[in-house]
């Protein structure tokens, strides 16, 4: 069967002769009529059979009557990732390319106001990833009221990435009446519920069981330790005639950390990763499509959105884990009717990851020996874990001389007996010392000894109030010592008042009208 016999326009033909395709894929060669007649259609696909094309072609040529209108797109795919999409947008512009359509791409990472700008004019075609289309649609910058073509693309993908929820909502912003194309790896129960409650009548098409492998992609693993995996790739880049690899790790320190271990051995390598803005991770690409780097170290996020012709070789640094990502990952080479080798690094740890791979894929995966050894980490690994010097063989060491046989050595004299030493002498008792001389005091105990006499310091009940006043007042003399010092006594003598007279108490006696107790008759002083 050839494209022509698909019911393509000639304007269309055109363009996919121009790309080098004259024969479809199945899943091309069965999607393409159904969406002409504008069916719903369920395509279940590995990834690098071709999906992308059987649902682009037919859409160039059912958009290819109509006006687009400001804000208002006429059909929408919705992609998991920004790879992914911008590489349907690239499908678009080379089929397109004798075709009048406008398309835009709604993607994070790149500045908004140009997708804006393109939204304005009016397009045909809208490529987006959920996200970014659900904040267009918050501000308003965005109506869906005249889309009448849907498709959703990778949806196991989106499942696992937690998009169900935001494609639910857009799907009932969307005319009711619609087309709609729903492609997946797989079918889990939650993406069936999803075409059962949005996809009306939808044709089932599946090309290959569901995450079964490529079988033109030779798969191997390769049993190594953590510390054996960096020398394991070395020597399969250098060995196995690699032409343009992927490495795939499950983390993104890893990405980073590989890469700049490979750079410093001299290979081309480049990284992709989140953590990357859209420009780098487009210019990265780019470089690898290019030939500029040959070796392109990668997370998952890249796993679904390459398609680079002449990719021989994926290796999975790490087994990964999730075995629907093990599918996605090994499609990167193996596409469109070419050969490819996968080989999948697995370490003690990744024992359960492996068979949970094994179990998905239906079989076994081949155990792959370095050199003949029966195992590849002990073929490879140096005891550092990252060292490319190799040890010399023993064999190859020339043999040592032997050694010549000691003389024997003279027995040694027999030491003479130290002589006993004398016994110390007893020394004399130390005479005893003579009792301490009386010291003088010193300045310091006489002043602690002092009696401070202040006013301040009696009890001023016994005090004048004029007194303690005028002596607050004056300044404070030096204290003079103490057998110069008056007495306490004598000051407080002096201190307190005089007694009165005798006459006055006994003219307040007068005021008595009793008679006077004994205690208080002065005449008895």
């Amino acid at each position: 069967m050839k494209f022509a016999d698909l019911g393509l326009s000639d304007e269309l033909l055109k363009s996919v002769t121009d790309a080098g395709y004259e024969t479809p894929t199945p899943i091309q060669a069965q999607a393409i009529p159904s969406v002409l007649m504008m069916r719903d259609i369920i395509g279940i696909a590995q990834t690098g059979t071709g999906k992308t094309a059987s649902f682009v072609l037919p859409m160039i040529d059912v958009l290819s009557h109509g006006r687009a209108r400001a804000r208002m797109p006429r059909s929408l795919i919705l992609e998991p990732t920004r790879e992914l999409a911008a590489q349907v947008a690239e499908n678009f512009e080379k089929y397109g390319a004798n075709s009048k359509l406008s398309m835009a791409l709604l993607i994070g990472g790149v500045q908004m106001g140009d997708q804006v700008k393109a939204l304005e004019k009016g397009v045909d075609v809208l490529i987006a990833t959920p996200g970014r289309l659900m904040d267009l649609f918050g501000r308003g910058k965005i109506l869906l009221n005249d889309c009448n073509l849907l498709v959703i693309d990778e949806a196991d993908r989106m499942l696992d990435m937690g998009f169900i929820p935001d494609i639910e909502e857009i799907c009932t912003k969307l005319p009711a009446n619609r087309q709609t194309l729903l492609f997946s790896a797989t079918m889990p129960p939650p993406i069936k519920k999803l075409a059962d409650k949005f996809l009306s009548n939808p044709k089932y098409i599946e090309v290959s069981r569901p995450a079964s492998s490529n079988l033109n992609i030779a798969q191997h693993k390769v049993k190594v330790t953590s510390r054996g995996k960096r020398d394991v790739l070395r020597t399969l880049l250098k060995t196995d005639n690699v032409t343009t690899a992927i490495v795939f790790c499950n983390r993104k320190t890893t990405v980073r950390e590989l890469a700049k271990s490979l750079k410093s051995y001299g290979f081309m390598a480049g990284e992709i990763h989140g953590d990357m803005d859209q420009s780098s991770r487009i210019a990265e690409l780019n470089r690898f499509k290019d030939g500029s780097i040959n070796i392109l170290v990668a997370s998952d996020v890249a796993a679904r959105g390459l398609d680079v012709k002449g990719v021989s070789h994926v290796f999975n640094f790490d087994t990964p884990w999730h075995p629907d990502d093990y599918v996605h990952r090994i499609g990167r080479t193996g596409r469109a009717g070419a050969t490819g080798r996968a080989f999948t690094f697995v370490a003690p740890e990744d024992a359960e990851a492996i068979d949970n791979v094994e179990k998905l894929t239906g079989g076994k995966i081949p155990e792959y020996t370095l050199g003949g050894s029966g195992d590849g980490a002990a073929a490879a690994e140096p005891a550092s874990g990252d060292s490319e010097r190799e040890k010399p063989a023993r064999s190859a060491r020339a043999p040592r001389e032997p050694r010549a046989p000691r003389a024997e050595r003279e027995p040694r004299a027999e030491r003479e007996p130290r002589a006993e030493r004398e016994p110390r002498a007893e020394r004399e008792p130390r005479p005893e010392r003579a009792p301490r001389a009386e010291r003088a005091p010193r300045a310091a105990d006489v002043e602690a000894d002092l009696v401070i006499d202040s006013p301040v310091d009696r009890p001023m009940e016994n005090i004048e109030p004029e007194l303690v006043t005028a002596q607050a007042s004056a300044e404070r003399p030096r204290r003079a010592p103490r057998a110069d010092r008056p007495r306490r006594d004598a000051i407080i003598a002096d201190a307190v008042p005089a007694p009165r007279p005798a006459a006055s108490m006994v003219a307040d006696t007068e005021t008595w009208n009793g008679p006077v107790p004994g205690f208080l008759n002065v005449s008895a002083l």
